[in-house]
């Protein structure tokens, strides 16, 4: 009961709709039509409302009425996804799976895992945070997280449990009209070092630990999408994930930068699942990771 509505009202008021008329919702609830009338006069006077012209052979839902079953619909699909949750919650599984992503990793080749646990615990509601970097490990240590999608560098910490599921390729990108691009050789660290470096930074600590730092100049960035602007209006130079900048080099908008000695620590990157060593996932979080983990090997 919500006050003086109820959820066996709303699912009177639905099945009426749906069924046509007062004897098919009866006979489709089980319930006499004059059990059925009683409910829907009983709603109209709580309600101060009328669902229904009786006028003719048939009732037909009032311009009012049509409204308010759409809106009946929404609260009995949340009703059953109350009930669904707490059933789940009852049988040891978690109430919300949080789940933290870094801003490189590529979003294809999770959506199929995602697409099937939301197929297995259709109500669980799953909770997504990007962040800067470090923000996912971070948040796996603080116990907001249940599971990471991340880069751990320079290497797994010993508090984390860590299962490498892909690889991306960082590419050296500069726009084609950028000084470093008309070199027509290898970049070298003295032709770096005169040119803005464009980097993705830890927002909380953002003079913590750099990898692949070539340039004197460096412009510090939380988020990955103002980065990219500032790389195609020209800016800068910056290794991009190969995936985010492939579309981008074959339309010309970026071309990549050879460099001399790259002395960034690989050409790729590894994308973990992680969670905490002294608290693992749930339920879900245990079946996600293990669905994860059937996923294609490293290259």
């Amino acid at each position: 009961m919500i006050g003086s509505l109820s959820l066996d009202q709303l699912r009177v008021l639905t099945t009426i709709a749906d069924t046509g008329s007062f004897s098919a919702a009866g006979r489709k609830l089980g319930r006499v039509q004059s059990a059925i009338s009683q409910a829907v006069a009983t709603l109209e006077a709580t309600q101060g409302v009328i669902l229904f012209d009786r006028s003719g052979h048939r009732p037909r839902l009032t311009d009012a009425g049509r409204v308010l079953v759409d809106q009946a619909r929404l609260v009995l699909a949340s009703a059953a996804r109350f009930e669904a949750l707490a059933a789940g919650t009852r049988g040891g599984l978690e109430p919300e799976l949080a789940l933290a992503i870094d801003p490189l990793v590529p979003t294809a080749p999770l959506i199929e895992s995602l697409r099937a646990l939301s197929d297995r615990f259709p109500g669980l509601p799953v909770t997504f945070s990007t962040e800067g970097l470090g923000g996912s490990e971070r948040r796996l240590r603080s116990g907001r997280t249940a599971l990471g999608i991340c880069m751990l560098l320079p290497g797994v910490p010993d508090d984390i449990t860590a299962y490498p599921l892909m690889r991306i390729a960082m590419l050296p990108v500069v726009a084609p009209f950028h000084p470093l691009a008309m070199l027509r050789r290898p970049a070298s660290r003295g032709d770096l070092e005169a040119h803005v470096q464009l980097v993705l930074s830890d927002p909380v600590d953002p003079g913590g630990a750099s990898y692949g730092l070539s340039s004197a100049r460096l412009w510090r960035f939380v988020d990955l999408g103002r980065r990219m602007d500032f790389l195609l209006a020209g800016f800068g130079w910056c290794r991009m994930p190969e995936h985010l900048i492939a579309g981008l080099i074959e339309q010309g908008r970026l071309v990549p930068l050879p460099l001399e000695d790259d002395p960034a620590p690989s050409g790729e990157l590894v994308i973990y699942a992680a969670h905490r060593r002294d608290h693992a996932p749930g339920p879900a979080g245990r079946w996600l990771l293990d669905r994860l983990r059937q996923g294609p090997p490293l290259a």
